[in-house]
């Protein structure tokens, strides 16, 4: 197990994260397309990645700077929201000159994102928080209050150590700011489904288990890409199960609303909470399980407790 920083949520300076609340497109426009042309005419690298019809209300209304923008449709690039920090906002921020601030908009959530989702969602807003403190980022997070819940707007509160209010265009310090309570509330328990094929594994049967779960895979309808993909996220989880997590695991596979499902149970603790959102330096050995599972996989859920670790996976059929 990778051992976790003494206080993954210090100081943040020089790194900025607001969350912008509007209520209609003008009001999401009245922030969004000023931010990316202060950062523009600042000679600032700017990145947009939100949701398909808000990317074309921002590139529209940008013209023709909108071709010196990183524009990217986050209910794809974002699906997993495991996947943001180091696929989206570290691979576009990373790539920047160090002398530059970078600018960012990243919207995570959105109305119609499921249940399933929602907690990774808060989790990644909260860090955010650790994967970019002492950077020279802004990440704007924009939230829709007509179309979330009021629990999702609390959350943003809690994840974002500024906020801009519904109609302002300056941030407030957030009083409700406190990210680490929110990893750990959504840190739910991944109760087991008893309809799913289970299978105990250990070093030996290692080749086994992957066997497995792509035949059953196969069994439920997954083919192709996904399929392949599949196989390569539990091999890499359940190696991880052998090498660091007491040597044994138990892998299970089933089908939910449209997706083949795959979790891995052991009894290693994962502290650290960036594992598999951080990127790894390429000349590192190791330490690009977690990070290649997030970058594969549609959804991916884990549960750390005191009996072990639980990690999910959800394959779109």
């Amino acid at each position: 197990m990778t051992a976790a920083p003494a206080d993954p949520f210090g100081p943040l300076e020089p790194f900025v994260h607001p969350a912008f609340f509007y209520r209609d497109e003008q009001e999401y426009l009245d922030v969004t397309v000023p931010f990316v042309r202060d950062g523009l005419e600042a000679g600032e690298p700017v990145a947009v990645a939100v949701p398909g019809k808000n990317l074309a209300l921002v590139r529209d209304a940008l013209g023709d700077d909108a071709a010196a923008v990183r524009l990217l449709d986050m209910q794809e690039a974002g699906r997993n929201p495991g996947r943001i920090i180091p696929g989206v906002l570290r691979a576009f921020a990373d790539t920047q000159p160090a002398d530059r601030r970078v600018r960012i908009i990243g919207e995570p959530v959105w109305a119609g994102r499921s249940a399933t989702e929602y907690p990774a969602c808060a989790q990644h807003e909260a860090l955010i928080n650790a994967a970019f403190r002492g950077s020279t980022t802004t990440i704007l997070c924009p939230y829709d209050t007509r179309g979330l819940p009021e629990h999702m707007l609390a959350d943003a509160h809690a994840t974002h150590p500024v906020v801009i209010p519904e109609g302002a265009r300056t941030a407030r310090d957030s009083a409700a700011y406190a990210p680490g309570d929110v990893v750990d509330r959504y840190n739910e328990p991944l109760d087991p489904v008893g309809h799913a094929l289970a299978f105990s594994f250990d070093a030996e049967s290692l080749p086994d288990a992957r066997h497995v779960a792509v035949g059953e895979a196969s069994r439920l309808g997954l083919t192709g890409v996904k399929r392949d993909d599949l196989a390569l996220a539990m091999a890499e989880l359940t190696t991880n199960s052998v090498v660091h997590g007491g040597g044994t695991g138990v892998l299970r596979v089933w089908s939910e609303d449209g997706h083949v499902v795959c979790e891995v149970r052991d009894e290693g603790r994962l502290a650290d909470l960036l594992a598999g959102r951080r990127p790894v330096p390429r000349d590192q050995r190791g330490g690009r399980g977690m990070l290649l599972v997030n970058l594969i996989a549609d959804l991916v859920r884990v549960h750390r407790g005191d009996s072990g670790t639980t990690v999910r996976c959800w394959f779109a059929l």
